[in-house]
């Protein structure tokens, strides 16, 4: 039995990988991670019950203690949204991470890489994902490579786009790709299939191509995504929209960047349908669930606010893939605190301020932070459609409208770091320290590090909005606390 073996997750941040690590361990197995910022991890329910190796796909002699002793490596890992380059940083993590595999004894490497067709004239996007598991096998690992279409799931990003463009435009202008051929599958499924190819040591050394069990099209997903929400809509057909005209439609109609956009879209004009059932056989006790079930739980997550990982936990925005930053004082960062002593315990002060963004708003002018949120889609920016994963939770790598959550103490602190187009960085905190008398000193901190003097006349410019919004928020965040004490 495995039980005594070790495996490692790699993109235990992102949306597949958070949510197979829980399986992995419901299945008896020792789960090792490697992140580029274990603090990232931060919040997830299973963190004690897993080893955390900080280690980077880009830096081989870091990835040499998270290989140590291990079984087996789940590569999950996508560069996508990290600039035009992407498939190239795709194929060189790949092989760094296979060659260190190689050196460390792995005995193999489990992939989930793109459905298609090799012999078609594939899209960038779906040509690099299937590269990718061509430069995981160069090292000679055993690579089990597991080609999927669409993941059905709620806060997946092809589904994320579906959902947002199906529940906002009563009438959709589309392109001809609405009409191809794609044979979506389950995120249950998906985990379904990485977890018993454990198990299945026939699977070795095999691409194994998997979907549920319908075949439609983009414009069936749509309506079936509708009628699953009791909408009714109407899809309009065009033969002029390019892959980039529909980027930036869908930048500005939904949470997804054109960056992250665009090549998706390129993706779609080709036919992506399962042509070889060898997953069905190596694996008859899974049994693909069909598109409207599949659609019908992640409705049902989204409404429930169940959702365990999005597609927007990976550090995918418009300020890059940089690691988050410790905050300290020093020349060249301006800082505007405020503070307010609450008639309220320090647990209800910390659940409204961490309760704030998605759906409840800002409390204050809420308005204007939509506003802002529209201009910076307008400039290719994330904007304010992200929302957030829970209403109430927070964890750290959690994306929160146009913010990142970069810090979370339970119920003291949390800081935010925007991720929207400024000229600088910038960040937002909001703690709660206990006083006598059950009363909560609550403090909001605005953090500005300019670039360049463009940087300063921005900060100064916006700096009477500013004032006026961040003073009446701390005082809404207080009122509400003292309310619910």
């Amino acid at each position: 039995m495995s039980d005594s073996k070790l495996i490692l997750v790699t993109g235990a941040t992102g949306y597949v990988g958070g949510r197979l690590v829980p399986r992995l361990l419901a299945a008896g197995h020792r789960v090792r991670c490697v992140v580029r910022d274990p603090a990232r991890l931060q919040g997830r329910e299973w963190l004690d019950q897993v080893e955390i190796v900080a280690g980077d796909m880009f830096q081989p002699d870091s990835l040499v203690a998270a290989m140590r002793d291990i079984w087996v490596v789940y590569y999950l890992v996508h560069s996508l949204g990290e600039g035009s380059d992407f498939w190239e940083r795709d194929l060189q993590a790949a092989r760094n991470c296979a060659q260190s595999a190689h050196a460390a004894g792995v005995e193999r490497i489990i992939y989930l890489g793109g459905l298609g067709d090799p012999q078609a004239d594939l899209s960038p996007h779906l040509r690099s994902r299937q590269q990718t598991g061509d430069a995981l096998r160069e090292a000679g690992v055993p690579v089990t490579e597991f080609q999927a279409a669409v993941i059905v799931g709620s806060g997946s990003l092809s589904f994320e786009m579906i959902r947002y463009l199906t529940d906002r435009l009563p009438v959709m202008i589309c392109p001809k790709w609405v009409f191809t051929k794609i044979q979506p599958i389950a995120i249950r499924n998906v985990l379904d299939y990485l977890v018993a190819a454990l198990t299945c040591p026939e699977s070795t050394g095999r691409i194994l191509e998997i979907g549920g069990s319908d075949v439609v099209t983009y414009a069936e997903m749509m309506k079936g995504y509708a009628k699953a929400r009791g909408l009714k809509r109407r899809l309009l057909a065009v033969p002029v929209l390019t892959p980039r005209l529909s980027s930036y439609w869908v930048h500005l109609v939904t949470p997804i960047p054109a960056n992250i956009a665009q090549p998706l879209i390129k993706g779609l004009g080709n036919e992506v349908v399962v042509r070889d059932d060898s997953a069905l056989r190596l694996f008859p006790g899974i049994k693909p669930l069909d598109y409207d079930t599949s659609v019908r739980l992640a409705v049902t997550l989204l409404e429930t606010h169940g959702l365990e990982t999005m597609w927007s936990d990976a550090l995918t925005s418009s300020q890059g893939s940089r690691t988050p930053m410790i905050l300290t004082t020093r020349e060249g960062l301006i800082r505007e605190r405020r503070q307010l002593l609450v008639a309220a315990s320090t647990e209800s002060v910390y659940r409204t301020f961490a309760s704030l963004g998605g759906e409840r708003g800002w409390l204050y002018m809420d308005w204007a932070w939509q506003i802002r949120g529209m201009l910076d889609r307008l400039c290719g920016g994330v904007g304010m459609r992200r929302g957030r994963r829970d209403t109430q939770e927070l964890r750290i790598g959690d994306s929160l409208d146009f913010w990142r959550v970069e810090m979370v103490d339970p119920g003291r602190l949390i800081r935010l770091r925007a991720e929207m187009k400024v000229p600088g960085r910038a960040w937002l905190e909001f703690e709660a320290r206990s006083e006598p008398l059950n009363k909560t000193l609550l403090l909001q901190t605005a953090y500005f590090e300019p670039k360049g003097l463009f940087g300063l006349l921005y900060w100064y410019a916006l700096y009477p909005i500013h004032s006026l919004i961040f003073s009446g928020l701390i005082r809404c965040i207080a009122e509400q606390a003292a309310g619910k004490s």
